[in-house]
């Protein structure tokens, strides 16, 4: 008999991570489970600490070299066997309760995916401090269904807001099977908000718990501290071909949010493409970009505020 829960846990390089996390799936209170740990070409212990674990429930499976987190994660979700696919990444983890607590919901809502909110937690403090709703300013105290329209309004990026593309739903496995949903592997970075996209498109009905159970851990080795340059260039690159979707271009509302949120991604793009080489005493590269985009100074000054607090509060205040 098929589990009920197969949980997916893409591993690059976090040897000093991923034994919280296979943990955290193994212990969950929901027992019929499975864990699929995909190594993405590691060069460090991470096989050697997973392969450690004596549990039955839990599967290894190794690529040969760095193939990215998505193509990771497809190939865990070709593996699994449950009638949901709950994704962990690796130096991440749940509270005990959370896929007992989210698989009852799915099943009270009928939902093809439902998420909660998520623990924000620096790496090496021992508590959160703060969550994802909490840091959007919105009050949610009860679950909730979003559309696709409020899902792209929500995310922009830069931008106050919910941003569940952050999230970590439950996916039905059927409904992936069903409609040939996979992650895209040419997006590197940011993954979830495009399979989470692609699921709505095709009509999934996806609910929000704001109860967190999932413990999101930011550290600067992660690849959310890496450039931004290739995120905007495939997030531009995603957006543009979801709008070319005939099923999109029906949605009127849903083109006004994907066409404000790529102009976000072109601006951003173009300060960036500026302010990088500047970082790295590229003058001459600098000065061309420039010329491309003459609004950098107007952009610069107008972020000015903010980059300062920003520094006061990670150089002084340490957070």
């Amino acid at each position: 008999m098929n589990p009920k829960v197969s949980v997916i846990i893409p591993a690059y390089n976090t040897e000093t991570y991923i034994g919280k996390a296979i943990e955290s799936a193994l212990e969950q209170t929901l027992t019929d489970i499975e864990v699929i740990m995909v190594d993405d070409g590691s060069s460090d212990k991470t096989v050697e600490v997973a392969k450690s674990f004596t549990d039955q429930r839990l599967k290894v499976i190794v690529n040969q070299q760095n193939l990215g987190a998505a193509a990771a994660r497809n190939r865990a979700f070709r593996a699994a066997e449950g009638e949901w696919i709950a994704v962990l990444d690796s130096d991440d983890w749940y509270a005990p309760e959370r896929l007992e607590k989210l698989v009852s919901l799915a099943n009270t809502t009928n939902a093809d995916m439902i998420a909660d909110d998520v623990y924000l937690i620096e790496d090496g403090t021992t508590s959160p401090w703060s969550t994802l709703i909490q840091e959007s300013g919105e009050r949610i105290d009860k679950i909730f269904q979003i559309d696709i329209v409020y899902f792209v309004e929500t995310d922009v990026y830069g931008q106050a807001g919910l941003h569940f593309g952050l999230s970590k739903p439950l996916f039905k496995r059927e409904f992936l099977i069903k409609n040939g949903i996979e992650y895209d592997e040419e997006i590197r970075m940011g993954q979830d908000f495009w399979i989470d996209m692609k699921c709505l498109i095709k009509g999934a009905r996806f609910f929000i718990e704001p109860k967190p159970y999932y413990f999101y851990r930011s550290r600067p080795g992660s690849l959310v501290y890496q450039s931004q340059l290739p995120r905007l260039n495939q997030y531009c690159k995603a957006t543009t071909s979801f709008m070319q979707q005939d099923i999109v271009k029906k949605n009127p509302a849903l083109m006004r949010a994907l066409s404000y949120n790529l102009s976000v991604y072109k601006k951003n793009l173009a300060y960036l493409q500026v302010l990088e080489p500047i970082k790295q005493r590229k003058w001459l590269t600098a000065f061309t970009e420039i010329r491309k985009y003459p609004g950098f100074f107007y952009d610069f000054m107008s972020r000015f505020n903010s980059i300062v607090e920003r520094r006061i509060q990670y150089y002084v205040m340490n957070n």
